[in-house]
């Protein structure tokens, strides 16, 4: 286990600020590294999770100048929770916005879980501003792998937490769970939305490590936190994350000139090894590392060891 790699030290930002990218939507944004090195940009989880300190950890600060940022609607950026003008295409034109403002012309792009899909989509949109991948916890967007998640398959290996999952849900409404729980986290019932959006927020909070972790319990059980990441998420799954039928998966061959590596745990529950396997097929300039023994969690060892390989291996290129 001591050869395993780990984060970096604990580093401030040497900028933060907000941009305005209209519609009402102010993005928190913090910069970290040595200005001017390597650029790359932190895509977070969720939709609705926000960027953490610990993720800027993921890369060498001598040799990064990182920006990261927390998506519509979450974390710091306001307002908090917003479902308006909140799509996955507005958020592809917000990092192209944000790389403006870092006056790069390419960068890296790092994205786990929900990163990656926003990850996938920015760099299948714009090629030519992504220099490399660095993606976690493949999720593609497909309807199956929402259904996998919440309807029927990780409910048959976590039974206790879905039926915790369920009881916010009446017996009648439990045949579309993403339906039933829209209606309550959009709905004018404050202490209803905030029961659903713990339930809905600790469901994820409790099922994405191999073993459980109980700071998750308590960062998905927080209620400012809930309530963003379960009405945003909900919002764009509701939604089908605003993609075509299998279109980030059909549109891979546009990443064909990206190096990029993909890191997934083999027991990852909301996002299927599948997943990873079928973009790695598409994706020839891809290197594929199935960690043994790991969920679906950045910061499980297999996993965050292959992730810090993959920053370095990263950091000198062009």
């Amino acid at each position: 286990m001591s050869d395993l790699r780990t984060f970096y030290p604990a580093i401030e930002p040497y900028e933060s600020g907000m941009l305005d990218v209209r519609d009402g939507h102010q993005l928190y944004y913090e910069r970290v590294g040595t200005p001017g090195a390597k650029p790359a940009v932190f895509l977070h989880g969720g939709p609705g999770g926000g960027s953490s300190p610990v993720h800027r950890q993921l890369f060498d600060p001598t040799r990064y100048d990182v920006l990261l940022f927390d998506q519509r609607g979450c974390g710091r950026s306001t307002p908090h929770a917003e479902l308006h003008a909140n799509t996955t295409w507005h958020l592809v034109a917000d990092i192209e916005r944000l790389r403006e403002l870092a006056g790069v012309e390419r960068w890296l792009v790092f994205g786990g879980s929900w990163g990656s899909t926003l990850a996938l989509a920015y760099a299948e949109t714009h090629p030519e501003r992504t220099s490399e991948l660095v993606l976690r916890g493949i999720f593609t967007g497909e309807p199956e792998v929402i259904e996998w998640y919440y309807k029927f398959g990780v409910s048959e290996m976590f039974p206790d937490k879905w039926e915790r999952f369920l009881a916010p849900i009446p017996v009648g409404e439990r045949g579309d769970l993403i339906a039933a729980y829209n209606r309550i986290l959009t709905g004018n019932d404050p202490a209803a939305q905030l029961e659903a959006a713990k339930a809905w927020s600790l469901w994820e909070g409790e099922t994405v490590t191999l073993l459980p972790d109980p700071t998750l319990t308590v960062t998905h059980g927080a209620d400012h936190f809930a309530i963003a990441f379960a009405r945003v998420e909900n919002h764009y799954f509701s939604h089908g994350c605003w993609f075509e039928s299998g279109q980030l998966l059909r549109d891979a061959d546009r990443l064909a000139d990206i190096p990029g590596v993909i890191v997934h745990g083999r027991y990852d529950m909301p996002c299927p090894a599948r997943c990873a396997w079928e973009l790695h097929k598409r994706w020839p300039g891809s290197d594929l590392h199935i960690v043994e023994g790991a969920g679906h969690a950045f910061n499980e060892p297999g996993i965050l060891h292959e992730l810090i390989k993959a920053t370095d291996r990263f950091a000198d290129s062009g």
